[in-house]
């Protein structure tokens, strides 16, 4: 069942465009996360379904329901900022339950649902304390044990980890993501960190300039990016992009200058102009390969090694798991499984269609 629907939903601010025809359908107790560059117009996008933006065309549905026309108290989502939004002169307890207050929730029932979220998120031992003697995942929990007592029918994330330090946005994530499942809650999470989006969400939502570039399972995505900008943003270390074209026989790519020819697993049009995209952690080192580069600059972190070489002016990252035995200058060859060369239309970006069999 669809819990939140977008149809043909556009946002303008004056002659500014921000949203674009978006279409999307959240199925209940789903995990989403809204992904793209800074200004892309995820968090507007969040903002349309909390009812904090009105949308100049288009629906939006929560449960079924029309919501255009309803003010964001009545709509029945609670939002986790990226600030955490407590108020400073009260306490966890009070800030937790400021929203049941209004709504003169009785007390024994607030009581029930606050112990019940302060014991879940590990709260217990601080509800007596003012946001300014907690931490930053101590406030960033706060905010959330606040959304949870509300028991809305969505939870609605804007970037809540980007103030964390890394070890701790680390460890948040999983709190999160477990949290989601101990509620069977339906989540919608804002993120520019494509790795967070990978690893958290069950469905990932690829935003640039307004509109939707793709959307689907993160693997999918990384597997099967619909254009070049996909393919660049998800996915870390980035794609390579390098010119190509296609062989003669439609079975290979010939790098420009003559640099590599890559075996393919399918056939395209041969002369074709492309660009070929080759991830880092698929190109491997080999004895002798189709590639050959001299190594420039190596980032060993002892579990792996990323590696920038130099291969006729283009440049290459690859990935080394362990420790490597390169060194700077080295020349190394290097080779793809033919099933992971990727390649795009070099006016569109769009990902190319081999020719059919």
């Amino acid at each position: 069942m669809e819990q939140v629907t977008l149809r043909s939903v556009d946002k303008y601010y004056g002659d500014f465009h921000a949203l674009k025809d978006i279409d999307l359908s959240i199925d209940n107790g789903a995990f989403v996360a809204l992904v793209g560059p800074s200004g892309c117009g995820k968090s507007t996008l969040l903002r349309t379904i909390a009812g904090l933006e009105t949308i100049s065309s288009g629906e939006i549905r929560i449960a079924g329901e029309r919501v255009n026309e309803i003010p964001p108290r009545r709509r029945n989502v609670a939002m986790v900022f990226q600030s955490y939004a407590l108020y400073p002169h009260m306490t966890v307890e009070r800030n937790m339950t400021y929203s049941l207050r209004l709504r003169r929730t009785s007390k024994p029932e607030i009581d029930a649902l606050l112990k019940s979220a302060a014991t879940t998120l590990g709260l217990d031992e601080l509800l007596a304390r003012y946001p300014r003697e907690l931490s930053g995942g101590q406030r960033q929990r706060v905010a959330m044990g606040r959304a949870i007592v509300r028991q809305p029918e969505v939870f609605l994330f804007d970037e809540p980890l980007s103030n964390l330090d890394a070890e701790l946005r680390t460890r948040m994530r999983g709190e999160v993501r477990a949290l989601h499942e101990r509620l069977q809650a339906t989540s919608v999470y804002v993120t520019h960190d494509q790795i967070e989006a990978m690893t958290m969400a069950d469905h990932v939502v690829v935003l640039r300039f307004g509109r939707i570039e793709q959307q689907g399972p993160p693997l999918d995505l990384y597997d099967h990016p619909a254009n070049k900008f996909v393919a660049g943003f998800i996915g870390s270390p980035a794609m390579n992009f390098l010119p190509a074209t296609i062989g003669r026989n439609g079975d290979e790519v010939v790098v420009d200058g003559q640099l590599a020819s890559l075996p393919l697993s399918r056939r395209f049009a041969p002369g074709r102009t492309v660009e070929v995209g080759l991830r880092p952690e698929h190109l491997q080192p080999r004895e002798r390969g189709p590639l050959v580069a001299d190594v420039t600059v190596i980032e060993a972190t002892g579990n792996q090694a990323y590696i920038l070489a130099d291969a006729r002016g283009q440049q290459l990252a690859f990935l080394e798991q362990g420790r490597t035995a390169l060194r700077r200058n080295d020349t190394v060859a290097l080779g793809i499984d033919p099933g992971l060369v990727h390649l795009f239309d070099p006016d569109t970006g769009d990902t190319l269609r081999p020719l059919s069999s």
